[in-house]
């Protein structure tokens, strides 16, 4: 069909596209949907499986920090001081040095430390000070998997922690519930990241709806707790109350564990 036939066939009223090209054009559209599908699976897999241990630790960390061992003070000095440490610590640690520089540090798609050790044995291999890199990066794989050992027991035990707090007669059910936990979450974990993501992601979406609501609700109570994420506050704790302040960042560091 030449140009001009395709000109004056597109002028007729009720003019029907050429089969190969409504084929072309369903395809394209179905495929649209297909990565749109994809991408919000991904998102709320993502959620369930990243966000969800992001989200959680500051919770346990926040009740440690004041009820702990060591416990502070429940004044604004102590409140603020260790809400902007939390915050500044995620910025810090998450957002600048994991989100921005070490996922551009990838070995064929893999992060973490076993990836970055991968990239020095193949970029520094046979140097004078590769064996000190080499020795940092096997320290760095053994904090990993201490950090991948105690955090689903930590973050879980500080979720049914809250339940003593509540109704202190229901203390001796914590450590059976957290291990009847425990042993469910490895049993389903054997049947692919995949499957876990997709069970979790729900479940954590509400759990944020229903944070960020009570979050909301407290921050118009008390409007003024949104001047504690200026990062002087955490300064002023250390100049104030430098030795528990200390004591305290053990505790507080506790919120990027995730």
């Amino acid at each position: 069909m030449t140009e001009a036939t395709r000109e004056d066939a597109s002028d007729l009223p009720g003019n029907v596209p050429a089969p190969g090209e409504a084929q072309l054009a369903a395809g394209h559209h179905g495929h649209g949907e297909h990565n749109h599908g994809g991408v919000l699976k991904l998102a709320v897999g993502a959620i369930g499986v990243v966000f969800g241990d992001i989200g959680t630790s500051p919770l346990y960390a926040m009740r440690d920090t004041f009820a702990g061992h060591h416990p502070l003070p429940l004044d604004q000095l102590h409140v603020f001081g260790i809400v902007s440490l939390m915050f500044w610590s995620m910025m810090i640690i998450v957002t600048l040095k994991y989100v921005t520089i070490i996922m551009r540090a990838d070995n064929k798609g893999e992060g973490g430390s076993l990836a970055l050790l991968a990239l020095i044995n193949q970029n520094v291999s046979g140097k004078a000070w590769s064996s000190g890199i080499v020795l940092l990066g096997v320290f760095a794989t053994a904090l990993f998997y201490g950090d991948s050992m105690i955090t689903p027991a930590v973050s879980v035990l500080g979720a049914f922690e809250g339940l003593a707090v509540y109704e202190p007669g229901l203390e001796r059910a914590v450590v059976p519930l957290v291990v009847g936990v425990l042993f469910f979450l490895f049993f389903i974990q054997s049947r692919g990241t995949a499957k876990v993501a997709a069970f979790f992601g729900p479940i954590m979406l509400m759990y944020f709806a229903v944070i960020s609501v009570l979050g909301l609700m407290s921050i118009i109570s008390m409007p003024s707790v949104l001047m504690a994420l200026s990062p002087h506050h955490a300064v002023t704790l250390f100049v104030a109350d430098p030795f528990r302040g200390f004591l305290a960042m053990g505790s507080a560091v506790l919120a990027v564990t995730g």
